[in-house]
């Protein structure tokens, strides 16, 4: 169905909590949902063990420390279990219409880019997601956020 990989940064305060909250929406997309984090960030192993995700350790770095974006879209697509590929950054939350949005494209093309925006909404807490109107109340909160 979907892989969808990323990097993130250590998983500490805030950066810790909103990254969690991303991956965590991301697993309730679909069942058939994988996902490869890529990095060895403080956290990110013991990240991955508890939420099932792939682990890639191994992440190119240029002499300051980034990590090369090129290697890991070369890497997740050799190993990546499904054709449909996204990169999305660790801090996003995905609610089931980006999921639907992806199938009813890959239901008219074979092949296909699709290109989002985010919509920055100021989140400090974790997301309560067993509240099941969780994804309904983060979307009043970013387009109360962003108007």
């Amino acid at each position: 169905m979907l892989t969808l990989f990323t990097t993130a940064k250590p998983f500490v305060g805030h950066s810790g909590i909103i990254q969690r909250n991303a991956l965590q929406s991301w697993k309730l997309l679909h069942p058939d949902v994988e996902i490869i984090l890529f990095g060895d960030d403080d956290g990110v192993a013991e990240v991955c063990a508890e939420f099932g995700l792939h682990h890639e350790p191994h992440a190119e770095r240029d002499p300051s420390g980034l990590k090369f974006i090129h290697t890991m879209f070369d890497r997740a697509e050799e190993i990546a279990s499904y054709d449909v590929l996204c990169y999305v950054n660790c801090d996003i939350i995905l609610t089931s219409d980006f999921y639907d949005a992806v199938q009813r494209v890959r239901v008219k093309y074979a092949a296909f880019l699709m290109v989002g925006r985010r919509w920055d909404t100021e989140i400090t807490e974790p997301v309560d997601f067993s509240n099941l109107r969780w994804s309904d109340e983060l979307r009043q909160l970013a387009h109360g956020s962003n108007n």
